[in-house]
């Protein structure tokens, strides 16, 4: 890879393309019972561009302390009631007020780095505030996000559909994309390659969103 002293951290829109198609398809083949991730293809200048866009991951249901939680009494219950529950009515009482998450991952132009674009929203479609999303987030996410100091919760329009998405903000991004690749033993375009994964595996954790360690490892 780039010598740890001239790389910044960053990559080129063409390497977020590249970075972006392996992320989702690993994705896939890791986790081919979940959402999978979709690239979207556009351009902020209104001609469709296939390397420009952004990676689109929908209707994805946290595993947070709060479904934990529920979890756990709901199987309590269904323990003990066995013969007047049946698995649908389950289903119904685990889903009814289930909240689910879309996650967009876009190029800043700016800094030249991903960035995370996120909005929860319950059942019926009405989005959740800030604070209803941080309720909700595991113990360890707020914790990073108390003390982080490369990334904080912000409210900005999402590049290419012009209405407001909460996101981590990039601007520590490179540095700290810096450190975790500096050590690696892939060479400099596998490295690029890995970009997605690896920023994943650390971004996702201040949303409660678990990225497997199968995809930060050679194919």
């Amino acid at each position: 890879m780039r010598g740890v002293c001239t790389w910044s951290g960053s990559l080129s829109a063409a390497d977020f393309y590249a970075s972006a198609i392996y992320f989702s398809q690993r994705w896939t083949q890791i986790n081919s019972d979940f959402p999978n991730w979709v690239w979207i293809p556009c351009s902020r200048l209104g001609a469709i561009s296939e390397d420009e866009g952004y990676l689109v991951l929908e209707k994805f249901k946290l595993q947070t302390e709060r479904n934990d939680s529920n979890l756990e009494l709901n199987n309590c219950d269904s323990s003990a009631n066995d013969e007047l529950t049946d698995e649908a009515t389950l289903v119904d009482v685990h889903n009814h007020d289930a909240h689910l998450y879309d996650f967009h991952v876009a190029y800043s132009f700016t800094y030249k780095v991903p960035v995370l674009f996120f909005h929860g929203y319950k059942s019926d479609g009405c989005r959740l505030s800030l604070d209803e999303i941080k309720e909700e987030l595991p113990s360890h996410s707020v914790e990073i996000l108390e003390k982080s100091k490369w990334t904080f919760m912000t409210q900005e329009e999402h590049p290419y559909l012009n209405t407001p998405w909460y996101t981590l903000h990039p601007c520590g991004t490179g540095d700290w994309m810096k450190l975790l690749l500096s050590g690696t033993s892939y060479g400099e375009k596998a490295s690029l390659i890995q970009y997605l994964p690896a920023w994943l595996s650390v971004i996702g954790q201040t949303v409660g969103l678990r990225v497997p360690l199968e995809l930060y490892s050679r194919s």
